[in-house]
């Protein structure tokens, strides 16, 4: 029904507006008595056998929402209702901003992809855990944290540790977004020596907690194996809790989508089936390479039961979806959820 009916419908209509149309319907709906249990019934798949224990978490099942969707925290419970095993707010930033000028999100039907450059727009750190504080303990929630866009390169530190500091009631783990495309001074936040300060001084935060939570670091699917190999010497040296792969790329290879559309679109982050490949290869060396010494999260082109498997097969302990959840609908989480049952 939502391959056929829903999404045609959705995507003759601006992205953008779009998402956040269906926030609202998604709001409305979840408000009539009886229609969450009926997507409870719909979508969630309840079995022991897909729970998984990492870094001090139970997740009930491997499949999550990635960061990006659900930005302002603001649908977390209602989505729970589709099967996530846990969902992962924001980019949140300290303080509210409007990202970068609008066009900034853009389809590629025939790819199954998107291109963004929506420079983690947010409401900010005090809006996100407004919403965060009606968490009604469905669903993990994962915080994903970055910088805000003025912020000057001596006070990028001071933004993550901002955030982090303030969330860490409210989340389960955290992942610290150095990998966007979409923000300025890219290189500092891709540079080792930095890296590891703000790991550092994230964890010296943590240990001042009575509970201390997950650290995570999310990666572009564009890092070559030197790279790669830097990230898991990274890990190495700070014990950091586990990586996220991957990001959005920059690449533009191999696309159906003409060249003259592309250059109409301009720059921004490319997610979907066209990263699905890469991003399986950077979860593969980085398992293989360090022998599997640290968890994995492996988001990126995640369309079917297949591809989710593909990435479990090739390192990940958990997956997360995002476009895939747009262009194949909500079921694609009970799909995934019942093949790993099949296939354990």
């Amino acid at each position: 029904m939502y391959k056929a009916l829903i999404r045609p419908i959705f995507f003759f209509f601006d992205p953008e507006k779009i998402h956040h149309f269906t926030f609202s319907l998604i709001k409305f709906f979840s408000k009539i008595p009886l229609i969450p249990n009926i997507f409870r019934s719909l979508y969630q798949t309840n079995d022991p056998r897909l729970e998984r224990t990492l870094f001090g978490i139970t997740f009930k099942n491997p499949v999550g929402l990635a960061a990006g969707f659900d930005k302002n925290a603001v649908l977390y419970n209602e989505l729970a209702n589709f099967g996530f095993g846990f969902i992962e707010i924001g980019t949140v930033t300290p303080k509210g901003q409007e990202g970068n000028p609008k066009k900034r999100l853009f389809r590629l039907q025939e790819d199954k992809g998107i291109i963004n450059r929506m420079g983690f727009n947010n409401e900010g750190l005090e809006a996100a855990i407004h919403q965060l504080k009606k968490n009604k303990g469905k669903v993990i929630i994962g915080g994903n944290i970055g910088k805000n866009t003025q912020t000057l390169p001596e006070n990028y530190t001071e933004d993550y540790l901002t955030c982090f500091k303030a969330l860490h009631p409210y989340v389960d783990y955290f992942v610290l977004n150095v990998s966007c495309p979409n923000v300025s001074s890219h290189a500092k936040l891709n540079d080792k020596d930095y890296l590891v300060e703000l790991i550092t001084e994230c964890q010296n935060l943590n240990k001042k907690e009575s509970i201390q939570k997950p650290i995570l670091l999310k990666i572009a699917p564009d890092l070559n194996n030197t790279q790669l190999d830097e990230i898991i010497d990274l890990v190495a040296e700070t014990k950091i809790d586990g990586v996220i792969a991957s990001n959005t790329s920059v690449s533009r290879e191999d696309l159906k989508t003409s060249k003259e559309r592309l250059a109409e679109i301009g720059n921004g982050g490319l997610s979907g089936q066209p990263i699905k490949e890469k991003s399986t290869k950077v979860i593969q060396y980085l398992a293989n390479k360090s022998n599997k010494s640290f968890p994995i999260i492996g988001v990126g082109g995640i369309h079917s039961e297949n591809d989710a498997l593909e990435k479990l097969n090739a390192g990940a302990d958990l997956v997360q979806i995002y476009t895939g959840f747009i262009y194949e609908g909500p079921s694609l989480v009970k799909r995934i959820n019942k093949a790993i049952l099949k296939n354990s």
